[in-house]
């Protein structure tokens, strides 16, 4: 490749990293100027799940940032992994032209597979590469040097004091190879430990996410089932209403009913003694 057009290529890497992190900014500042104050109020805001895609992707920026920046401050690469770039980019644009945007887990899946997949992979090929071009990594050279120089005329003595310091300076050589390895492997332990924590602290913020979904869920179902309470409290009112109404006239038809029964008993029972007075008449 021509080295020109390498550290053009490069250029463009370092300065589309610093430039989305810019714009992440950017974004996160205008949706916090919108979101109230009180968290309660933000879990039911409109901007909830904008709010939530952009601490993901701060948490994502912040992995990145810590596993390539210190080697390209130093100058032994650029920001490698483009495609990341270009998917922050996607994700923060659909996210500024959507109202109701998809949950965080969806939106960012893609953007955590390119991720962690080149972040491993910059620190187990790429890493002990960079290590040996770092200032420093030659400190059994430095550490050794070159034989004293002494002023008198050299004899038996002056060669003894020179076997000696050659004696004393091979363990040495072998305490720093120990040295070194040890540092590395702690070095790759802490770079993996780091790399846990972080994924941990990206699970219970989505846990932490579906929590809240999970309660305002159950909120809206409280509310539903209150409604439904008090239609069934007033379609019992009504029942109630309709049967004592039926109740009432009933009874009234019954009481009708039995009047006309009365007055007929009554007339038939005046008209016996004028029956029985003619019969005796007649006879």
């Amino acid at each position: 490749v021509c080295k020109r057009m390498d550290l053009v290529c490069q250029r463009m890497l370092n300065q589309g990293f610093l430039k989305v992190e810019r714009y992440h900014n950017l974004c996160q500042k205008q949706v916090k100027a919108q979101l109230p104050r009180r968290e309660s109020e933000r879990r039911n805001h409109s901007l909830a799940r904008h709010a939530d895609i952009l601490a993901a992707v701060e948490t994502r920026l912040s992995l990145l940032n810590m596993t390539f920046m210190k080697y390209v401050d130093s100058n032994l690469c650029c920001f490698i992994p483009g495609k990341v770039i270009d998917e922050i980019y996607r994700v923060l644009r659909y996210v500024n032209s959507t109202r109701a945007p998809q949950r965080a887990h969806e939106v960012l899946q893609e953007l955590r597979d390119i991720s962690s997949m080149a972040m491993e992979y910059f620190d187990e090929k790429i890493v002990p590469i960079l290590k040996r071009k770092m200032p420093g990594s030659d400190v059994s050279g430095r550490l050794i040097g070159t034989a004293p120089v002494f002023s008198e005329v050299p004899g038996p003595s002056a060669a003894l004091t020179t076997m000696q310091l050659f004696s004393k300076q091979n363990p040495s050589r072998q305490e720093v190879t120990k040295l070194q390895q040890q540092v590395k492997a702690n070095g790759t332990g802490l770079t993996a430990l780091k790399r846990e924590i972080s994924e941990l602290r990206i699970k219970v913020q989505e846990q932490q996410k579906q929590l809240q979904d999970q309660d305002q869920k159950l909120l809206e179902q409280t509310q539903i089932i209150g409604e439904q309470n008090a239609r069934l409290a007033e379609l019992e009112r009504k029942l109630r209403e309709v049967m004592e109404s039926t109740v009432g006239n009933s009874s009234g038809s019954s009481s009708n009913e039995q009047s006309p029964r009365k007055r007929r008993k009554a007339v038939e029972s005046t008209d016996c003694p004028r029956k029985s007075k003619r019969l005796r008449n007649r006879k």
